[in-house]
């Protein structure tokens, strides 16, 4: 290894860092949070107020909580509760769903973290 190997490879490491958190780290904050019910219906809600809300699903109610610009499902009537334990959605472009009940929560701002999302 010559001291031109090294160099470049220190050089590399350093580099790193700055382009992580300049390309892979593209978040923006939620604004707005779009949640659908189980018929489809899609309600827009903003996340600047302190809220809790009912989602009517066909296993029973979910519960919504939004409190400082970010939303969680509380409660849901499902097995698992893996919607509950998503937690706060704060940053734009993150999703929870209690596929049991069909409610959804996607969040939105300016700076959405993924342009689409394929399951």
């Amino acid at each position: 290894m010559t001291r031109a190997d090294i160099f470049v490879i220190g050089f590399t490491l350093a580099l790193l860092p700055f382009l992580y958190s300049t390309y892979w780290n593209r978040e923006g904050p939620a604004e707005t949070a779009h949640i659908m019910d189980q018929s489809g219906r899609e309600f827009t809600v903003p996340l600047s107020t302190d809220q809790q809300l009912s989602i009517e699903g066909p296993l029973g109610v979910s519960l919504v909580e939004i409190k400082d610009g970010q939303i969680r499902f509380l409660d849901s009537p499902c097995r698992g509760k893996q919607c509950v334990h998503a937690g706060w959605l704060k940053q734009s472009g993150e999703f929870a769903a209690c596929l049991p009940n069909r409610v959804s929560i996607t969040v939105s701002g300016k700076d959405a973290l993924y342009d689409s999302i394929n399951f």
